[in-house]
């Protein structure tokens, strides 16, 4: 805004207010105007059209008894057409709006828990909003928008807030662990069932061909040698396995086999005591 020789330029987005002999007379938009002060007129004042922005901090307490910092940010900016209201009716915009944010923060938060007030300051900074805009419109100003843009809890608060969650976080990952834990037995478990089962078909097969080897054995040598009878041949096969299994278990560098007597002696014992125990399997199977 300049002022020379009774001219008067104002700026783009700024409004003048002319008074004459001390009453209010026109509103002067931008552009340049004239302005005979030896007649009485004079400028009042100036007032900006731009968007203007004021940062309300607010401590109130919440329901569950927090004390907790909220800032709301609000926009504003006067009315071109209400210039006048907005120039003479209020001497302090900005505390004029800190008054109204208070007021409602204050009648807001306090019936919400701290979690409710996060999750609902989009609700608080519309109730503000429209509080502002029924109570401002009548000076002459416009409320462009209004953000909740931070809810700072006390730090002892927000201390706690932060160990409970990493609390929740961490009690999540034991159990995804234990539970990944779980699955990795079960599916060990079953492996090994079923390695057994396996195993169990391949020993039974081994020892179903091993006493049809042994069968053909007694009846080939049995019918190719004269004078030997089953008895005989049965003793010769069972020294024979004998000695290979003793020579398997020298064989291996880190066998856990369990020795029993193995003298010449103790051979026909074992001998005896296995054909004895087939002999005595039989009256048993026929009878």
């Amino acid at each position: 805004m300049g002022q020379a020789l009774g001219c008067l330029q104002v700026d783009q987005s700024n409004v003048v207010i002319r008074e004459h002999f001390g009453k209010f007379d026109d509103v002067l938009e931008p552009g340049c105007h004239c302005l005979p002060w030896c007649l009485g007129y004079r400028v009042a004042g100036g007032l900006s059209l731009r968007v203007q922005q004021l940062d309300v901090r607010c401590e109130t307490k919440t329901k569950d008894n927090v004390f907790v910092n909220v800032v709301a940010s609000v926009q504003y900016h006067a009315i071109a057409e209400k210039a006048a209201d907005a120039f003479y009716r209020l001497s302090n915009t900005r505390a004029q709006i800190q008054s109204y944010v208070f007021d409602v923060i204050r009648a807001s938060v306090p019936k919400l828990n701290l979690d409710a007030v996060f999750e609902q300051k989009n609700d608080i900074a519309k109730a503000v909003e429209e509080e502002l805009e029924k109570a401002m419109s009548t000076y002459g100003f416009e409320i462009v928008q209004t953000l909740i843009v931070d809810i700072e809890p006390d730090v002892q608060v927000k201390r706690a807030m932060n160990e409970i969650n990493a609390a929740a976080r961490l009690r999540l990952a034991a159990n995804e662990k234990a539970e990944a834990e779980k699955i990795l037995q079960i599916k060990k478990a079953e492996g090994e069932a079923e390695s057994k089962y396996l195993s169990g078909l391949g020993i039974a097969r081994q020892r179903q061909a091993i006493v049809d080897g042994l069968r053909d054995s007694v009846l080939a040598f049995s019918e190719n040698v004269p004078g030997t009878t089953p008895k005989d041949v049965m003793d010769m096969v069972l020294v024979t396995q004998y000695f290979d299994t003793m020579k398997e278990i020298g064989a291996s560098s880190k066998s856990s086999s369990v020795f029993i007597p193995h003298g010449p002696g103790a051979v026909r014992d074992v001998a005896a005591q296995i054909r004895e125990g087939l002999l005595q399997a039989r009256p048993v199977q026929d009878s």
